[in-house]
């Protein structure tokens, strides 16, 4: 399976050492908007072609499928792109800006008969699919609560793509896509959304913590932050027990089962320790696995829980007053969409905090 690369940043190249891995992929070009940093990329990589636009590697017909890793102010337009000229896509997370981009795109998708899947590594994991079928099994009773967090230490200078409006920035769409997701695996679509947030000067969220809740009374507590290194733990509680992730809920080491009258069962990763253990494999061989299946969508990563998800953040957004310029222009602002709860805003100011970069680094630990 031959694949593009579309963007040179940090977690353009975690996914690049990651395909190495995986004897049937074949990395065979990058792309970037100027060549220069496309040749260094390929030049890193052993990549044949290195492109300085995104329209020349859209329309190499060598490539099966693009991984798109810009920034996310740039993933509608860059998915759009590359499945306008026949390209299959496996787009970063978060899918889009908002839920009305990421309808866009999948109906696009859906038109031109291409794959499409957000790049949710985290849902293509074995740990944490393990995690989901005990769950689903029955192993801890009807579920009660999630509890998740993800936070940077930072400091981010203003200047920084996570302090930018204006390429999507703050905590939520960067890292608190993640406990968001996660309280979705495993609750689904929330009946109702509330949350407040620390708003930089910029206008973006440097912390948000959110609480969801579900017709049947289930409960989930979420937090991000750019203001402070967290655990990024995560835990599972149910009517007949617990599930904690102790910390990278979403690429974990381990996790335990608590049971009552049971002693704890630990669940542990396997790690190759080769180029391939950064996580990012796990959604490479999926795609692949789709594609050669016929599919348009994994079932793993569906077009409809990507969606569900892009709709959660945008009613945490509606309650903290985190607007882009980009939808404020196409007059897609995110609202309260209709399965959110509206319980009133929840803005607090923030202060400046105190590592600039062009294309989307890899903040996320790999």
């Amino acid at each position: 399976m031959r694949w593009g690369i579309l963007a040179t940043g940090g977690i353009a190249a975690a996914f690049a050492a990651d395909l190495t891995d995986l004897p049937d992929a074949e990395l065979v070009a990058v792309a970037s908007r100027r060549e220069e940093p496309a040749r260094a990329f390929a030049e890193r990589f052993g990549i044949p072609r290195a492109y300085g636009s995104w329209e020349e590697l859209a329309r190499d017909a060598d490539v099966d499928v693009v991984y798109v890793a810009t920034p996310h102010t740039a993933h509608h337009a860059a998915a759009s792109l590359c499945l306008r000229h026949g390209r299959h896509v496996l787009c970063e997370k978060p899918f889009a800006l908002n839920a009305t981009e990421a309808a866009d795109l999948i109906a696009l998708a859906r038109q031109q008969g291409r794959f499409l899947m957000e790049a949710m590594w985290m849902y293509c994991n074995p740990l944490v699919r393990r995690l989901k079928a005990l769950v689903d099994d029955g192993a801890i009773g009807r579920v009660r609560t999630v509890q998740a967090d993800f936070g940077l230490a930072g400091p981010f200078p203003s200047s920084h793509r996570l302090r930018d409006p204006h390429l999507g920035g703050g905590a939520l769409l960067d890292l608190g896509v993640y406990p968001v997701s996660f309280a979705h695996l495993l609750l689904g679509e929330p009946s109702n959304v509330t949350a407040r947030a620390v708003l930089s000067p910029e206008g973006v969220d440097l912390q948000t913590g959110a609480l969801l809740s579900w017709e049947d009374g289930a409960l989930a507590q979420l937090h991000c932050s750019l203001t402070g290194a967290t655990a990024g733990g995560a835990s599972v509680t149910g009517t007949e027990g617990r599930i904690d992730v102790p910390s990278d809920f979403f690429n974990p080491q381990r996790f335990v089962l608590h049971r009552e009258g049971r002693d704890p069962e630990e669940f542990t990763a396997q790690r190759t320790g080769g180029p391939g253990d950064g996580g990012f494999r796990h959604e490479a061989a999926e795609v692949m696995r789709a594609l050669r299946a016929g599919e348009t969508e994994s079932p793993l990563v569906p077009w409809e829980s990507t969606l569900a998800v892009m709709r959660t953040l945008d009613a945490i957004r509606a309650h903290t007053g985190v607007r882009y310029p980009q939808e404020a222009a196409s007059g897609a602002v995110p609202g309260r969409p209709e399965r959110a709860g509206d319980d009133g805003d929840g803005v607090t100011s923030g202060e400046e905090g105190g590592v600039a970069c062009g294309e989307k680094d890899s903040v996320t630990p790999v």
